[in-house]
């Protein structure tokens, strides 16, 4: 192998990574010199720094899947220097106390200041600090954290088929949702037994400090001939630098362990989310004050501190409540466009249009006119065109254009659908509220809310605020806003009426696209073999049970080599037979299994002698 191949497999990151594991594992039983050991601890103390860091600024949780791994890998780090600085510390501490380092004696000099007892009290604080309070926290956070997750999943899941389903994304971003989602899933769960190694990591590092001690008196008192007190002060100076020196990193990393299991469902930095959520209300900060100014004003307590805090929190909280009573000021744009508008007489409509029927209608009460209003953050009408593409690919014909229009007769949150002018179904919504559901058809016990039944499947639903989605997400609940419930809804109305859908117009914009490539099959099949007319009603007959007819010169070809006949039941026999794969993929499974029901001779027997035979007829 030449020197170039050597190199290039030397800069491969697995390749470095092994490297590092297995120098980990020597530094447990190679002795180190104290310049050697120095540098390994600025290594252990700044990558603590920099995982603590990385985790504060990062702004979802599964931005950070290495961290388990890492947190492995950083554990065995610090106790492969607790080894090396134990045997320094035993076999060359009678010498000096830079016996292990110069960064050991600078912290331990530090802590203890002169008495070793204040010092060594002061340090077991420290160990308790993160054993009791971060440690157990943060594991408790992430065994919570892990459960909830995987409860949640379900719900989830069926959030991405809705969102596929109503068009608002395609196959290949509902692909990277599920694998975003296994990604979480995965996190969390590792989370859930990584929390495990720092709070082994505060157990060990408890135990070596005492052996250390109890050890180095032993020593220092038999073999080195130190009175108790020298040998105490001497090796108590180096057993709490270096456990305060690996306790830095470990502080930091229970630290980042903690902020980052606690960021479950959020989307933004920490800061960002700590400052935006704790600035929304005034109240808490007024209140704050009023508290400070009491505490204040108690016998004995400095005035100074809990005065400017007071005037701190009272500024703050006045500002924000100023600005909650200030409407927010349209801009010149909207003024001048709603002068324009008003100067304009209302257009009168021709009256032919009243003869007009819409092939589909859309129609809203007026506190959902939001929804279609874009200067204020509607999207439901470019969620209805995703819809209408989505479905084109799905079903195989563009389903025609829907008309949106307000109604001051309805409610002012309640919405109707019409198909050819006739109600198809509706809804009544909350305007600028959330709908919560449980996917599993339960009770949704654990939030507030105004109970109601979500519209297009019927669930047991809530109308929730925008401040309970995350808490309600956490339960594991769906949580949809009113676009996508009426969004939703529509798809299964278009769905269930698909047959009267296919008009004999969309039929001939069907068999043009055709055409372009099948011109001889579509002069072979349409007006010789099969009528237009008996090929709608194949067509209409396959729609009605959701069979795609997107695949159209397979269902031509399969007309053109059927029996000819009037029988729209058998020619729609003959074209399931032939789009067979396409059924079967349709209901296969995500293992790759297709799910069937047998039935007993007994039964196939009843079926048999149930149908109804007429000539060709059979019913």
């Amino acid at each position: 192998m030449d020197t170039n191949k050597i190199l290039a497999t030397m800069r491969s990151q697995d390749i470095l990574l092994a490297i590092g594991v297995l120098t980990l594992i020597v530094l447990f039983f190679v002795p180190l010199p104290a310049l050697v050991m120095d540098f390994l601890i600025a290594i252990n103390i700044t990558i603590g720094i920099l995982i603590l860091l990385t985790t504060l600024f990062i702004k979802r949780a599964i931005e950070f899947t290495a961290f388990p791994m890492l947190l492995l890998v950083t554990t065995t780090f610090r106790l492969a220097l607790n080894v090396a600085s134990t045997r320094l510390i035993l076999s060359e501490g009678n010498a000096s106390t830079q016996a292990a380092g110069k960064i050991i004696e600078a912290f331990g000099n530090v802590i203890i200041g002169g008495n070793f007892v204040i010092g060594l009290v002061i340090f077991i604080v420290l160990i308790i600090v993160n054993f009791v309070v971060i440690t157990k926290g943060s594991g408790r956070i992430a065994e919570v954290a892990a459960r909830f997750t995987l409860d949640s999943l379900p719900g989830k899941q069926m959030a991405i088929d809705a969102d596929l389903n109503a068009g608002l994304i395609d196959q290949d971003q509902a692909r990277l949702r599920r694998t975003e989602l296994e990604q979480e899933t995965g996190f969390y769960g590792a989370m859930d037994g990584a929390s495990k190694f720092v709070r082994g990591d505060a157990i060990v590092g408890l135990i070596i400090t005492a052996i250390n001690i109890a050890m180095g008196i032993v020593i220092g008192t038999t073999s080195h001939d130190m009175s108790v007190a020298e040998a105490a002060s001497r090796y108590t100076v180096l057993t709490v630098g270096d456990g305060l020196v690996a306790y830095i990193p470990a502080l930091t990393i229970s630290i980042a362990t903690g902020m980052l299991v606690a960021k479950s469902g959020t989307t933004q930095g920490a800061g960002t989310v700590l400052f935006s959520q704790m600035a929304k209300n005034h109240r808490p900060l007024l209140v704050a004050t009023g508290l400070s100014l009491f505490i204040m004003m108690l016998p004995g307590m400095p005035k100074i501190p809990f005065l400017l805090l007071a005037i701190a929190m009272g500024g703050t909280g006045w500002v924000i409540y100023q600005n909650s009573l200030k409407p927010p000021a349209p801009s010149e744009e909207e003024v001048k466009q709603a002068e324009e508008e008003a100067k304009k007489p209302p257009p009168e409509p021709p009256m032919a249009s009243l003869l007009h029927v819409d092939t589909l209608r859309l129609e809203l009460g007026y506190g959902l006119l939001s929804l279609i209003d874009e200067s204020k953050g509607g999207k439901l009408t470019e969620q209805i065109k995703a819809m209408r593409r989505q479905t084109a690919r799905d079903i195989g014909f563009v389903v025609p254009s829907i008309r949106i229009q307000d109604n001051l007769q309805l409610q002012p949150g309640e919405y109707s659908v019409f198909i050819k002018d006739l109600k198809a179904g509706g809804g009544v919504l909350e305007a600028g509220m959330l709908l919560a559901m449980d996917p599993t058809g339960g009770t949704l016990s654990t939030i507030e809310g105004k109970d109601t039944v979500e519209p297009t499947f019927g669930l047991p639903a809530k109308f929730i605020a925008e401040s309970q989605r995350e808490s309600a997400q956490f339960n594991g609940y769906t949580v949809v806003d009113n676009s996508n419930v009426i969004v939703t809804h529509l798809t299964e109305l278009i769905k269930d009426n698909l047959a009267e859908l296919l008009t004999r117009n969309e039929l001939d914009k069907l068999l043009d696209e055709v055409r372009g490539t099948n011109a001889k099959l579509i002069d072979e099949v349409v007006g010789d073999k099969v009528q237009k007319g008996l090929l709608q009603k194949v067509l209409q007959n396959l729609l009605k049970e959701r069979v795609s007819i997107r695949d159209l010169p397979t269902i031509l070809e399969a007309l053109a080599d059927g029996p000819t006949t009037r029988n729209v039941t058998l020619l729609t026999e003959h074209v399931r037979t032939r789009l067979a794969r396409q059924l079967s993929h349709q209901h296969t499974g995500e293992d790759g299994n297709l799910n069937l029901i047998a039935l007993s001779p007994a039964w196939e027997r009843e079926f048999i002698e149930a149908i109804k035979s007429d000539g060709e007829d059979r019913s």
